[in-house]
C-alpha cells in the first residue's frame, strides 16, 4: 500500500462533499469521475476530475461509489476486475442477490468491500452498542428517522434501487441487526403505498422485525416536506433498563463520515476487520428485500 491512499469518487450527489472532505482530512489523493456537478466539486475542493470510469479505476487504490443504488453492481465489478478496493454507499445493492454477487466478486479478486453504513460511527449509536448488555434481557427496540424528501427522481423508483425503506430506513435496519442480532420475521406497511413503482412524498414506512433472540424492533422512516430537519431516535428496552439516543438532544460527537473512512483505510492498511463488513451490508439488504415482499404480499415474511 502506498503511503498516500489514492481514492476515486464515483458520483456527485448530495453525499459527495462529506466523502471528499473525509478522505482529504485523512491525507488521501482524491479524484472524481466526470459527471453532472462533478466539475463544481472538483473546483470547490481542488481535486482531479477524470473523464472515464476505466481511467479513474486505473488511477486509484480505492473506488468510493456514491452513485445511485442501481449502478453499484456494475461499477464495483469493474473496480474489482482491476484489483481495487471498494467503498460503497448504503444500500450495498438493490437486492440481496446483487449484494451477494458483489461480495463474491470482491472475494474472487482478493480485495475489500466496505458498505458505508455510517450510523455505526455515530458516537451515540456506538455507545448504545457498547452498553447493550446492561439492559438485561433485550425486549424491544424502537427507531424513528425523519428527513426532508430528497431531490433526485431515482430515490422514488423502488424497482430502480430507491424507496424510503431501501434508502432511508436501511440505516435503522442495520442498527437493529447490530444491536439485537439476526431476524426471523419481517412485516412492513407504507403510507401512501407506491403506485406503479413510484413513491410520492410525504411518505412514511413502518417495519416490525422479530429477532431470533425474541426481541422486537419497531422502525419508522419518513420522507417529509423539503427542508424538514433531520432527526434520528432510538430506544432500547430490556428487563433491567432502557437506553436512548436522540440526535436532537444528544451531542453530535466526532464527524462520523471521517471516522468511517478512517476505519476503512486502517482495515485496508492492516488487513483487519472494519466495524461494518460486507456481510453486514448483505444482511441489511436481505431485510429490505423481505420488507418489500411484505408490502407486496400484505403479510409477514419469515426467514
Amino acid at each position: 500500500m502506498k503511503s498516500t491512499l489514492r481514492v476515486g469518487i464515483v458520483g456527485a450527489g448530495g453525499i459527495a462533499p462529506v466523502h471528499i472532505e473525509g478522505w482529504m482530512a485523512l491525507g488521501a489523493d482524491v479524484a472524481i469521475l466526470r459527471r453532472t456537478d462533478a466539475g463544481a466539486l472538483a473546483d470547490r475542493y481542488g481535486i482531479r476530475i477524470i473523464g472515464g470510469l476505466d481511467e479513474l479505476i486505473d488511477a486509484v487504490d480505492v473506488v468510493d461509489i456514491i452513485s445511485p443504488t442501481s449502478t453499484h453492481l456494475e461499477i464495483a465489478r469493474a473496480a474489482f476486475a482491476r484489483g481495487r478496493h471498494v467503498v460503497c454507499e448504503k444500500p450495498l445493492a438493490a437486492s440481496a442477490a446483487d449484494a451477494r454477487a458483489l461480495i463474491d466478486a470482491a472475494d474472487d479478486a482478493g480485495v475489500r468491500l466496505f458498505p458505508a453504513h455510517v450510523v455505526r460511527y455515530f458516537e451515540g449509536y456506538r455507545d448504545l452498542h457498547e452498553r447493550i448488555g446492561s439492559v438485561g434481557t433485550l425486549a424491544e427496540l424502537t427507531f424513528r428517522r425523519t428527513v426532508g424528501a430528497p431531490d433526485s427522481a431515482w430515490f422514488y423508483a423502488e424497482d430502480a434501487g430507491g424507496g424510503v425503506i431501501r434508502d432511508l430506513m436501511i440505516h435503522d435496519i442495520d442498527q437493529a441487526l447490530w444491536l439485537a442480532g439476526s431476524v426471523v420475521e419481517v412485516t412492513a406497511t407504507q403510507d401512501p403505498p407506491a403506485v406503479a413503482d413510484r413513491v410520492s412524498p410525504p411518505v412514511s414506512a413502518h417495519v416490525t422485525l422479530t429477532h431470533a433472540n425474541g426481541a422486537i424492533s419497531h422502525l419508522r422512516a419518513d420522507w417529509l416536506e423539503p427542508g424538514t430537519p433531520f432527526r434520528s431516535m432510538v430506544e432500547v428496552a430490556g428487563s433491567d433498563r432502557i437506553l436512548r439516543f436522540d440526535t436532537d438532544l444528544d451531542p453530535a460527537g466526532a464527524d462520523p463520515y471521517r471516522a468511517q473512512l478512517a476505519d476503512f483505510a486502517e482495515a485496508i492498511r492492516t488487513g483487519s476487520e472494519a466495524r461494518v463488513t460486507a456481510a453486514d451490508g448483505l444482511a441489511a439488504v436481505a431485510v429490505v428485500d423481505a420488507a418489500y415482499a411484505s408490502l407486496a404480499g400484505k403479510r409477514p415474511i419469515t426467514f
